[in-house]
């Protein structure tokens, strides 16, 4: 395995001008919700190249690219992408997402022998820089023959895709639009499935550790995580499910919970998870045991290979107070009974997860003589009725256990439209440049779509974009060679439409 840090590196890569869009947007923090840097960089290129833009009140911008000579009387082509990325840092990286870019490296992948561009430790943002890269690319690229374009860039779409919501009819004139936020190269998506957010909360009373009690910390690390739709069906483990999992070996009411965290971003598969529990000596022996057993089991039932579940003493920085022990075995009960993962395949799509769900996060915040235990679910479906009777489900287990619950943001699915006039096209220049069909598909990650097509109305929509594989984790990363064969397809695409 050969890694080069980026710098230089990455602007001779082919193609050059995507490669230099992705370059400058990775150098930009772009947590979401805190889009203004990114923002200020893309208005600056805007005006850079001489092309209007309008921004709205959450912060989406919409820049105007008129026609190459003799396209003017084309439709218009909305090329949608959005600002934000998932901030996910190895533990042992020091990284600030606020203020620092991705450091972007650039190897050869040992499994493929393909080339890859990848964050130092970091989410990589090609979900979805290199989306917003192509589209800037597509319009300033003097060889690119298109009709009028409109660039839809939004904002917070990985964190309630709250920049989509705020679209009105008005807010373009395309009806007509690429979005660029696909995962396969070799795929055009028609369809995607919604989500909800769903919280579970407790309120309890703490306690004084039982006398004599003994302290450890329990940490689950090293799981592969990923991303909750994407990598749903991969049975991938999930931190929160194991570290419950293990806590629950020890000897029925023994443990007094003192703290418990897990998981950072709503729409991840948890990679790490930590909890510290009181109790006496014997207990906490077998809890070691559980852990060397739960850290096996996970690697045979989940190909964790690297999943690592430790128990250690601790001697001091401990909270000064725990919940009970009956507190504790209802909390840990409803973890390890909150489903996570596949709940159910598409009747007539074969292949496709038609309702999942992912436990997102824990944290347990101390508040005088309480403490607050809060856990993230997020449920998808693309079905509406199933939806609903998992978000029934998933709240009946919680208040089961005593937890109060609510629901947060939520998204639309995209129905597909198999006779979509966009997809013929798209159908059709893959075939012509590949020689090959394209796959047509739908996806259980959420993407704008649906939202665009509720807020917008009759919008004409395929979504594409190049091989991305771990996004949402340390892990993702990006072929070089499906970014070429991604924009070689985007130039023939918007030629073709640029003719109709």
């Amino acid at each position: 395995m050969t890694t080069h840090a980026a710098g230089n590196a990455v602007a001779g890569l082919e193609p050059r001008s995507v490669w230099e869009y992705f370059a400058g947007i990775a150098a930009v923090p772009r947590p979401s919700k805190r889009e203004e840097r990114i923002r200020k960089h893309v208005k600056g290129l805007a005006t850079q190249h001489g092309l209007a833009f309008r921004e709205d009140s959450v912060g989406n911008i919409v820049i105007d690219v008129p026609a190459t000579p003799g396209h003017a009387k084309a439709p218009i082509t909305v090329l949608q992408a959005h600002l934000d990325m998932v901030c996910e840092k190895n533990a042992a990286t020091q990284h600030n997402f606020d203020n620092e870019g991705i450091s972007l490296l650039i190897e050869t992948e040992a499994a493929s022998g393909a080339l890859i561009v990848r964050g130092d430790g970091t989410t990589l943002g090609a979900d979805n820089g290199i989306g917003a890269a192509l589209a800037l690319a597509a319009a300033t690229s003097p060889e690119v023959v298109h009709g009028p374009l409109e660039l839809l860039f939004t904002v917070d779409e990985e964190e309630g895709m709250t920049g989509a919501k705020a679209l009105r009819r008005e807010s373009f004139r395309g009806r007509n639009m690429l979005n660029l936020d696909s995962e396969e190269e070799d795929t055009v998506y028609i369809g995607c499935a919604g989500g909800c957010d769903l919280n579970l909360s407790w309120t309890l009373k703490v306690v004084p550790p039982t006398k004599g009690a003994e302290f450890r910390r329990v940490s689950v690390a090293g799981l592969r995580g990923g991303h909750s739709g994407v990598n749903i069906h991969e049975g991938r483990a999930n931190a929160i499910k194991l570290l419950a999992r293990t806590l629950l070996r020890a000897p029925a009411g023994s443990l007094q919970l003192m703290s418990i965290c897990g998981g950072s971003k709503r729409n991840a598969i948890p990679r790490e998870a930590t909890a510290v529990v009181a109790g006496p000596s014997a207990s906490l022996g077998e809890l070691e045991r559980a852990g060397t057993e739960v850290a096996k089991e996970a690697a045979g039932e989940s190909f964790e290979s690297e999943v690592s579940i430790a128990v250690q003493r601790v001697c001091d920085d401990l909270p000064e107070a725990a919940l009970s022990a009956g507190d504790t075995t209802r909390v840990l009960g409803a973890l390890v009974s909150l489903p996570s993962g596949v709940l159910g395949m598409h009747p007539k799509v074969a292949g496709l997860v038609e309702t999942s769900n992912n436990l997102s996060t824990i944290t347990m915040k101390a508040d005088g003589s309480q403490a607050v235990i809060a856990v993230g679910l997020l449920p998808r479906s693309s079905s509406a009725s199933r939806m609903r009777e998992t978000l029934d489900q998933l709240s009946a287990i919680g208040r089961l256990a005593g937890a109060g619950a609510s629901t947060g943001s939520a998204y639309p699915g995209w129905s597909p439209n198999p006779d979509s006039p966009i997809l013929s096209v798209c159908r059709r220049v893959y075939q012509e440049l590949f020689h090959e069909e394209p796959k047509v598909a739908a996806i259980h990650a959420g993407l704008e779509c649906g939202i665009i097509g509720e807020r917008v109305g009759e919008m004409d929509m395929v979504s594409l974009g190049p091989t991305i594989r771990g996004a949402h984790s340390p892990d993702e990363r990006v072929y070089v060679a499906s970014v070429e064969r991604a924009w070689r397809y985007l130039v023939a695409v918007l030629a073709a439409l640029a003719r109709s």
